[in-house]
């Protein structure tokens, strides 16, 4: 298989009959052969040849997950034009003209609730000619066209010049590009990553030399799938293996089909699912909430099961070897009366989930793989279509994000790019065929990216002596102490983050000072209700005093001495904390959209603050910054 078109051909052959895109539209799931997804692919890039559609042209295509995703990017690809995949998450302006302009997309097709978004823009959008709809709608501009039209078209084309469609689908090569995927953006203009039809093949080919996926397996495809972790691990190798692709049910909006999701694993009954931690977090508050309301007695007995699942699973590449090998049968017993109960709730066919949009926490993995449920991490970015690395259910160690697929070269480098041994920490670095072809019209991010055929991923990480990738965080986004020993901030932002309800933003700094400093967002609401439990006066000085001190408390759990003690180097937690009254967001250009902060920009905005913190005054939390940042985020006049 050397193309998309090839891959979709070859399941088409061999899996004709198999359903493979599934879609809840009305009451049930009602699905589409393998068999069929070729024919409708076929009228549909038949149709676009017919309306004008050129090879190489690019189309953009904006929609929330079903059926119709697939066909059309599968139709694009069919007519030899290059698909730009869009986010839902993009809002109309200019993140989305943007992409638009950069890209050249002369077509977008879209669905009825992203209509709006670039029917504001349109007029501004000089390279647009034609908007394909996805849904009907009463009356079309002129430029407007149904998809069900674009497919009539397409019939009428293939019926009268079936030996020149063939030969533009013929045409089309390994090397011929199939996406321009935009990244997420860390400044105003994100780069434009070009796969080719091969990158997308090899990466498939790769991925599973590390895992087989019967073709009975299904998946509920979660993620939004122009990200691409979703569009590789779910679409295209659930093709590959002739396996089924669920799309979750559409809501009014995006969050509103969220609110789907529980009941569609019920009916979908997976068995693997794609997982962001957020969702992960979700889907763990809701068993916890569960357990809680069965009583204390469930709840007692369902903290100890806990602990004797996770010592007996240790990291999962010791589960149950030494001592551990005692404890199995009381697991058992546990995951016989409870843990398997749990997993009914997923709809009692759920293996494992693969994290990849982001590190995973540990103690999130070893939760799922107490109950049964393993959550496998990975690691992969999209110049790399994305997969490098990932555990497996029968192989895999937490904390880790898997072994190397083969068929790729990665190595560790220090900063002169020279290879580093196992176990030393430098920038993973990858070769493969897999790796991007570049970025669109911009070749000074391509040079520096691609090295004499060497992606450098600008990831920190280090490869153990069983051969499992750890990925420790952004390289270019190191703390840096005044000694210049270096460290990855994210794993400690994170966990701060999500074992506190004070605090829902955390940014560590430290840029060859003598200690690391923080900023950091504080819940008010969650603060206001602790000091109401604790009849503490906020109409107060004191009283404001009392709240930032039970922050600074949360903090020194994790500093020499306190209860989390030997988690991270006390050296890279703050040893000065700045308080904000406002929230990074995507709005302020401070979290990209996938709700990644963007450090350079909060530095820029913030750095009269983070001067201040190298202050004497700064190291004592309760400071006058402090206090008058704490009184604006609980709402006191």
């Amino acid at each position: 298989m050397k193309t998309i078109i090839d891959l979709l051909a070859n399941s088409a052959e061999k899996y004709g009959d198999n359903p493979y895109l599934l879609e809840k539209k009305t009451d049930r799931y009602e699905s589409i052969t393998y068999k069929e997804t070729k024919e409708l692919s076929y009228v549909t890039a038949a149709g676009l040849i017919a309306l004008g559609l050129e090879k190489g042209d690019r189309v953009a295509l904006l929609s929330e997950s079903r059926t119709d995703w697939v066909i059309s990017e599968l139709g694009i690809l069919h007519a030899g034009a290059i698909c730009v995949p869009l986010s839902i998450l993009l809002k109309e302006g200019a993140d989305l003209k943007f992409r638009l302009d950069h890209s050249g997309s002369r077509w977008v097709i879209v669905s009825a609730l992203q209509y709006e978004k670039i029917n504001a823009i349109r007029t501004e959008l000089p390279n647009l000619e034609k908007i394909i709809l996805l849904d009907p709608r009463e009356i079309y501009a002129e430029n407007e066209v149904f998809i069900g039209m674009v497919r009539k078209t397409g019939e009428d084309y293939l019926a009268n010049h079936h030996d020149k469609f063939m030969e533009r689908v013929e045409s089309v090569g390994p090397n011929d590009y199939a996406n321009i995927s935009y990244t997420s953006g860390t400044t105003a203009d994100p780069k434009a990553i070009i796969l080719s039809h091969r990158n997308y093949t090899a990466n498939i080919e790769q991925t599973l030399t590390l895992m087989d996926v019967p073709e009975w397996w299904t998946t509920l495809l979660i993620l939004p799938w122009d990200h691409s972790f979703a569009h590789t691990v779910g679409i295209y190798i659930m093709m590959a293996t002739g396996s089924s692709l669920a799309a979750v049910q559409s809501g009014k909006s995006y969050l509103d089909s969220i609110k789907h999701i529980p009941e569609n694993i019920r009916e979908i009954k997976p068995v693997f699912l794609l997982s962001a931690p957020a969702l992960a977090k979700n889907f763990r508050k809701g068993i916890e909430k569960s357990i809680k309301d069965k009583g204390p007695l469930i709840e007692k007995m369902f903290r100890h099961a806990l602990k004797v699942a996770y010592m007996y699973n240790g990291n999962g590449w010791n589960k149950g070897k030494g001592f551990r090998i005692l404890l199995k049968p009381e697991y058992r017993l546990f995951d016989r009366i409870l843990f398997s109960k749990i997993r009914e709730g997923f709809g009692g066919r759920l293996k494992f989930f693969f994290g990849g949009a982001a590190l995973l926490d540990i103690e999130l993995q070893k939760f799922f793989s107490a109950i049964g449920i393993p959550m496998l991490q990975g690691y992969g970015l999209s110049e790399a279509a994305p997969v490098i690395s990932g555990n497996v259910e029968k192989r895999y160690k937490l904390g880790s994000s898997g072994v190397i697929v083969k068929n790729l070269d990665l190595k560790i480098c220090d900063e002169d790019g020279k290879a580093l041994p196992a176990g030393q920490k430098g920038e993973i670095v990858i070769r493969g065929e897999n790796v991007m072809q570049g970025y669109w019209k911009n070749e000074r991010a391509t040079l520096e990216a691609i090295r004499d055929g060497w992606l450098y991923t600008g990831d920190m990480g280090y490869v153990d002596n069983d051969g499992f990738l750890y990925v420790l965080g952004r390289f270019k986004s190191l703390l840096i102490s005044d000694d210049g020993e270096k460290y990855s901030p994210e794993g400690i932002e994170e966990t701060i983050t999500d074992r506190s309800p004070f605090i829902d933003q955390l940014m560590l700094y430290n840029n060859q000072n003598k200690y690391t400093t923080a900023l950091l967002m504080p819940n008010g609401e969650a603060l206001a209700r602790w000091a109401k439990s604790k009849n503490i006066d906020l109409s107060n000085v004191k009283g404001l005093e009392a709240v930032l001190n039970e922050l600074d408390t949360v903090i020194s759990q994790y500093r020499t001495g306190g209860h989390y003690d030997d988690l991270f180097p006390s050296r890279w937690l703050p040893a000065a904390v700045g308080i904000l009254d406002e929230p990074f967001n995507a709005d302020n250009k401070m979290l990209n959209s996938l709700g990644k902060m963007v450090r350079a920009k909060i530095v820029e905005r913030y750095g009269d603050k983070i001067n201040y913190l190298y202050t004497p005054e700064a190291k004592n939390i309760v400071n006058p910054e402090n206090l008058a940042a704490i009184k604006k985020v609980l709402g006191i006049k």
